[in-house]
């Protein structure tokens, strides 16, 4: 027989209790003279959260609070209740999607939020905001299709497809937009669109993901000739960088610039509005005038980290700033899928020419979908709820947090903390800029195994910290920092820790298990 895991419910004077084989091939359940629908819908909850879209632990309780004149029905009454505390308990030798718990005690998550989706491994996931998880409001967005329909977007009778990019455009003060598969996919598609024929060069920044992660595209693409510039700040370029590059010349021999590229938010640093403003009015009075674009990918998390600093993140502000952006360039692309968390999708905004020409380059690029809505639904979401809700405020908070836990242990930061990504100096702690030391197949652990080992997923030195990191992951992370600083597994004694150290880490758990 397998076994069996508890789960008790409380709903007022309401008892539940259920039971599920570690199998998930059957359901007891005794519902205590309450209606039917208690045997059949919350067992069935609690397989496709708790056990199959969460944690997948051995054993979890869950206390709610729910109005005792509320006591609700079916799945979306159940899942909107609020989780007032959620108990998890398994093993130091016990692994959750690969991750081992890191501690070998229970974990407790208090205040676990107000509906029955979670992260899952994503909570503890620091490799990059790609791995978001759709949320509650996602999906229900796409049940919701069922009502509206799904048209077909080639044809343009999507009405899901077609609101999202009015809304985007509206919001970003430009006429038009289009929905594209990728981030990739919507800057090539946005060079092709500009470039109208060689010779022609595009300008960009050298760390930029146009000009190093893109498969070469400029080339293959757009034919284009590629001038990368390595900021002379080594932060972000400047007009004197591009100007000192920028071919403007009619000589023959020269291959003209005829679009710059420029990057916001970059490896996380943000690119001054100053800076876009000076550059876009300079290659404006060009003869003939260079476009601009901008791989805004994580432009959100520039502008809701501009807002905060200037204590007015309101709705109306971030749209603000969102525009104030926008206006310098003649075209943008922006991510829904890093991020803000939808599941898929990016979004390529212009003029009304821009786009007519960028629909048609997209077709032939095998770009055209069908039933859109699927992609354009959630992406519509998750601008509403992640970005204009305010939300990416505390993912910048907790990378702050990070950076200052390895600062605090005498770390040094390879890059200033501006958003959403905190680069460690791997290499001022005796660790490779991969996280590897003593070399690629050297005999001590690297980085990622550590992490692994803490509950925690890393990827070299950078840590993305987005809006569904937990805060025990936050703990978690300060066990692997004492584990890098100490070079102990966490096996070894706590009694090796320095003195300051092994006091913070065991804080941070401690406010989790409270």
């Amino acid at each position: 027989m397998p076994k069996s895991s508890a789960i008790t419910w409380y709903f007022g004077s309401f008892l539940f209790e259920s039971r599920m084989s570690s199998d998930r091939s059957r359901f007891d359940g005794d519902n205590n003279g309450a209606c039917c629908c208690w045997q059949h819908c919350l067992p069935d909850c609690i397989a496709r959260t708790t056990f199959d879209s969460s944690f997948h632990l051995p054993k979890a309780s869950l206390s709610l609070a729910v109005p005792a004149n509320s006591i609700p029905h079916n799945f979306s009454q159940i899942r909107a209740m609020t989780v007032t505390s959620l108990n998890l308990e398994h093993s130091r030798d016990s692994t959750v999607n690969g991750l081992s718990n890191g501690t070998g005690n229970t974990e407790t998550v208090s205040n676990a939020g107000s509906n029955w989706s979670d992260p899952g491994p994503a909570a503890f996931d620091f490799r990059s905001d790609v791995t978001t998880r759709p949320t509650p409001a996602m999906l229900e967005s796409l049940i919701s299709l069922q009502g509206a329909g799904l048209g077909d977007d080639v044809f343009r009778e999507d009405e899901t497809t077609n609101n999202l990019e009015s809304f985007v455009a509206e919001l970003t003060g430009f006429p038009a937009a289009l929905l594209v598969m990728s981030g990739t996919m919507g800057n090539q598609l946005s060079i092709r669109t500009h470039l109208q024929g060689p010779p022609h060069s595009v300008v960009a920044d050298s760390r930029s993901h146009i000009f190093g992660w893109e498969a070469g595209g400029l080339a293959s693409l757009s034919g284009a000739f590629a001038i990368p510039v390595t900021p002379s700040n080594k932060h972000h370029l400047t007009l004197s960088d591009i100007k000192s590059h920028a071919i403007t010349s009619t000589d023959i021999h020269a291959c003209p610039t005829r679009l710059i590229c420029l990057e916001n938010t970059l490896a996380g640093t943000i690119l001054p509005l100053s800076s876009a403003a000076s550059i876009s009015t300079w290659a404006r009075s060009q003869s003939p005038p260079i476009n601009l674009h901008l791989d805004g990918a994580r432009l959100w998390e520039a502008v809701s980290a501009t807002a905060s600093s200037e204590k007015n993140d309101s709705k109306d502000a971030l749209i603000a700033g969102l525009k104030a952006y926008c206006a310098h360039f003649d075209s943008v692309s922006l991510c829904f899928s890093k991020g803000l968390g939808a599941p898929i999708g990016s979004i390529i905004i212009g003029s009304h020419a821009f786009v007519d020409r960028a629909r048609h380059i997209r077709k032939g690029l095998g770009g055209g979908l069908r039933q859109a809505a699927l992609i354009t639904a959630p992406a519509r979401v998750a601008v509403e709820q992640t970005f204009l809700g305010g939300m990416l405020r505390a993912s910048h908070e907790r990378a702050t947090e990070v950076a200052a836990m390895w600062t605090q242990r005498g770390g040094r930061l390879a890059k200033e903390t501006e958003t959403n990504m905190v680069w460690l100096d791997l290499e001022g702690v005796g660790l490779g800029a991969d996280g590897e030391e003593g070399g690629k197949g050297g005999k001590n652990k690297s980085l990622v195994e550590m992490a692994l080992e803490r509950g925690v997923r890393v990827m070299g030195g950078r840590l993305v910290v987005h809006y569904q990191i937990s805060p025990l992951a936050l703990s978690r992370l300060a066990l692997l920092f004492d584990d890098i600083f100490t070079r102990r597994t966490p096996s070894t004694s706590p009694s090796s820790v320095p003195n300051g150290i092994k006091t913070e880490a065991e804080k941070l758990l401690a406010a989790e298990v409270e």
